[in-house]
């Protein structure tokens, strides 16, 4: 069967400043834009995920790749996600550096198949292993992101679904400001910040504590199960994680038809999805 392919993109969420919302929105305009054409060729769900994933972590404006947060120590460290969710393949990489591209190292460890998740050091000597070339810290550091880290618990991510019906999705993140040396986050825990199979596609973000408490994805694709449409499972997934923890965040989502929802209790959450109408939305 030849679906109608649908992508949605996020820029974190939480407390953005006013001088980098519209630049942040344009940069997910442009990331879905570059997931799109992949689906649109008849590319799939998971290339589409990393291209889209890849082109935020080049923008310095997000807090993923360049323009990453700093832990405690000054340092950055960097987690990420991607899943197909056809197969349940799953790779994932936490406190990373030295990679421009985290989403990429973690499609590796996937495709390597002996592992699903990886960190630090073993992450960085696979990395070497794979072929993926590393960067100097400096690179990742931007200075005119330093004004906006405290206040910003951004993540980006992407979810897919593309003509043959496969579902996948991504996330990558600096993680918060200031965090302490080896933390990591609900990005790139499967379930947690990240999910995917047959039956919905998810990519949170915001409190990763209390997203990883409440197994944010994976609830939400639970509520799919139950019957909820894309928005409600979205809604009802961030009421769940509000009234168990007292905490915000924010997911996408895109289920087995190809349909879209999203939802935040933040004060924004970036958003850009298309769908199989060329129709570009973008929402804060």
């Amino acid at each position: 069967m030849n679906h109608s392919p649908a992508i949605i993109v996020h820029g974190g969420a939480g407390s953005i400043p006013e001088d980098i919302l519209a630049p942040m929105l344009e940069g997910c305009r442009k990331a879905a834009l570059e997931g799109w054409r992949v689906l649109d060729a008849g590319g799939s769900a998971l290339d589409a995920v990393e291209q889209a994933a890849i082109f935020l972590e080049d923008d310095p404006l997000f807090n993923a790749g360049t323009g990453s947060t700093l832990n405690l120590l000054g340092e950055i460290e960097m987690d990420a996600a991607i899943m197909d969710g056809h197969t349940l393949a799953v790779g994932a990489v936490a406190a990373v550096s030295r990679i421009k591209n985290p989403i990429r190292l973690a499609r590796k460890v996937m495709e390597d198949g002996r592992h699903v998740f990886l960190a630090a050091d073993g992450a960085l000597r696979f990395a070497r292993e794979a072929g993926i070339p590393e960067c100097s810290p400096e690179t990742l550091l931007v200075e005119a992101r330093k004004k906006h880290w405290e206040k910003t618990h951004g993540t980006i991510g992407c979810v897919a679904f593309d003509r043959s019906g496969a579902i996948a999705a991504g996330t990558s993140t600096g993680g918060i400001f200031d965090k302490l040396p080896g933390r990591i986050g609900d990005s790139a825990l499967p379930g947690c910040g990240t999910y995917a199979c047959e039956t919905g596609g998810v990519s949170c973000t915001g409190n990763g504590e209390a997203i990883i408490r409440t197994v944010l994805a994976k609830t939400a694709v639970e509520f799919l199960l139950g019957g909820s449409g894309p928005g409600e499972a979205a809604r009802k997934s961030v009421a769940f994680l509000e009234k168990k923890t007292g905490a915000k965040a924010g997911l996408i989502l895109i289920d087995r038809e190809g349909r879209i929802g999203y939802y935040r209790n933040t004060e924004r959450m970036p958003v850009c999805l298309i769908s199989g109408h060329n129709e570009i939305v973008t929402d804060c």
